[in-house]
């Protein structure tokens, strides 16, 4: 019971909390672990059989002091063994139809809010900005696009962006284009959220330049963000404090992350350093 309040607790916080926690937490996820613990305690309440209540008649010690009728003993063990009244199907459709409930306003919520919240047009002029700038860093024309049905990118295949070495087209996950475009058409910064799609995008475009090196193509990204940045509407000094502050995580993560981990070549005057004449770096 404890864990059901839990779970419908989270989604009611996901439905009505900030964009952050709906952009960071795919609730599909969620719904899948809390139709399996259903399922689990459906199965655990079929196998167990009937449900013995507790045994609340008079103990020996009470009969012996106070003295009780035969009549309501057999009363109170009748009452001792009979089952529970609620049937595991009926509590299992029960959580169902709230899981149920919490899905259609978990995607009435999401379907007015994020990159799906937009209309076509605005969609089609975003996409083609994105395509422009990584174009710029990748210095050839290639298309960028946002990856709404999750094919190529996002919780599944654990990757905010994804494009083919030395090819033309990249794709964003829903998350990181709409941080793009509440930047570039809105003015809206959201600090890290903000750092971290301006990251994606550069990272993209340099695997589309041809660079294959995670590390080395992450170094690049941050350098090359900070113009990005610029040119999506940050001042020079904003832009170079979110690609510092994406340097400084990327040297701070763990293991899994490894191979997209700057080497020490990445720093001002290093062989990554991309302008060795300027100052600061990225």
């Amino acid at each position: 019971m404890i864990v059901r309040v839990v779970l419908v607790a989270f989604v009611l916080a996901w439905i009505l909390g900030p964009d952050e926690l709906r952009e960071t937490v795919p609730l599909i996820v969620v719904f899948a672990i809390a139709v399996g613990l259903e399922v689990q305690f459906l199965v655990g309440a079929l196998r167990g059989g009937p449900r013995r209540a507790p045994d609340r008649s008079p103990q020996q010690i009470d009969r012996e002091r106070y003295g009780f009728d035969d009549d309501e003993d057999a009363d109170a063990d009748e009452q001792a063994i009979a089952p529970e009244r609620t049937s595991p199907v009926r509590g299992f459709a029960l959580g169902l139809a709230v899981l149920v409930a919490l899905a259609a306003a978990a995607w009435f919520v999401d379907s007015r809010s994020g990159w799906r919240s937009l209309g076509g047009d605005a969609k089609l002029v975003a996409v083609e900005r994105f395509s422009d700038e990584a174009s710029r860093i990748a210095g050839k024309p290639v298309s960028v696009g946002c990856d709404e049905a999750r094919d190529y990118v996002g919780y599944v295949q654990h990757a905010d962006g994804i494009a083919i070495v030395g090819g033309d087209r990249a794709y964003l996950t829903p998350e990181i284009c709409f941080a793009l475009y509440r930047l570039a058409f809105e003015n809206e910064e959201r600090g890290s959220q903000t750092a971290r799609a301006i990251a994606v995008l550069a990272h993209e475009a340099w695997h589309l330049r041809g660079e294959s090196d995670e590390a080395t193509t992450e170094c690049y990204a941050l350098q090359s963000g900070v113009e990005l940045g610029r040119r999506l509407g940050l001042d020079e000094g904003a832009a170079r404090r979110m690609m510092a502050q994406q340097l400084t995580e990327n040297m701070l993560r763990g293991l899994e992350s490894a191979e997209y981990r700057v080497t020490d070549e990445c720093r001002d005057g290093g062989r990554l350093d991309l302008g060795p004449a300027s100052r600061p770096f990225p």
